[in-house]
């Protein structure tokens, strides 16, 4: 069983940064992809950005160079950094993990980011 926690979210003005911070926990020795979606209000959920365990990452082309990921093999986290936010980036922002290639989903409870003036 994989337990992820986020943390890292909140209200910030447009323009601002916020860092996201995940981290795993439970019986894993290794995990092949890490990554974050969002679901808006209304919306369905999104990929934002992914990573694997080799440093592949992929993303949102609305992210695109706001919006970066890196995460501690070790540690097993992943983190997401967030530049020059919009209103539209508001969102409940979900980490997710797969253990092995097509291997199942696992989520997080998910934070609230609130981009706003």
């Amino acid at each position: 069983q994989v337990q992820l926690v986020e943390s890292g979210g909140g209200l910030v003005q447009p323009g601002g940064s916020l860092r996201l911070s995940c981290a795993a926990s439970g019986s894993i020795f290794s995990i092949y992809v890490m990554g974050w979606y969002r679901q808006g209000p209304g919306k369905q959920r999104e990929l934002v950005a992914r990573i694997t365990s080799g440093g592949s990452t992929n993303y949102a082309d609305s992210v695109k160079g706001r919006f970066t990921i890196y995460r501690d093999n070790d540690k097993k986290m992943v983190f997401l950094q967030m530049n020059s936010l919009r209103p539209e980036d508001t969102a409940v922002y979900y980490c997710n993990c797969r253990l092995t290639i097509g291997g199942v989903d696992n989520w997080g409870q998910g934070t609230q980011v609130t981009v706003a003036s």
